[in-house]
């Protein structure tokens, strides 16, 4: 990470300045066929370095596994892509935000993004900045964890 990304609005110049890191390739057949994908949670049991993980060191694990079985052979996600994922793998998030301003500029950063693509640094600082703005953040908020 570069570090000056503290913001939706300055992720394009730190896009300039930065460029992603060399993508992993993914097999061809794994893209063309969806239907024998391994499911998230048995990928997310493969990785032998989060057995003994925390709840919060698999719940980004689970971030990025959603995010590259999703991806292209590059590791970018398109704007219709990273849309589609954002509804199918994150509406409880986003769901009635849509008239919020700070919902719309989120998302026309996303819209104005010159390479009509994103990394997954990018992915992760769009769901924090989605996530940061939701209504279920104050209801996770409100949660008892105590008896």
């Amino acid at each position: 990470m570069c570090g000056c990304r503290a913001s939706v609005s300055s992720t394009k110049q730190c896009l300039v300045n930065n460029p992603a890191p060399a993508p992993t390739k993914k097999s061809p057949l794994a893209a063309a066929d969806m239907s024998k994908r391994i499911p998230i949670a048995k990928q997310l049991a493969s990785i032998k370095a989060l057995g003994k993980g925390s709840d919060l060191e698999k719940a980004f694990a689970t971030v990025a596994l959603v995010y590259n079985n999703s991806a292209d052979p590059e590791g970018k996600l398109s704007k219709g892509e990273t849309k589609s994922l954002l509804q199918t793998q994150f509406g409880g998030f986003i769901q009635g935000q849509e008239n919020k301003p700070k919902y719309q500029e989120i998302i026309s950063a996303l819209d104005e993004e010159p390479e009509n693509k994103i990394d997954f640094e990018d992915f992760m600082i769009l769901l924090v900045s989605l996530t940061l703005m939701s209504d279920l953040l104050q209801q996770i908020k409100n949660v008892k964890t105590t008896k």
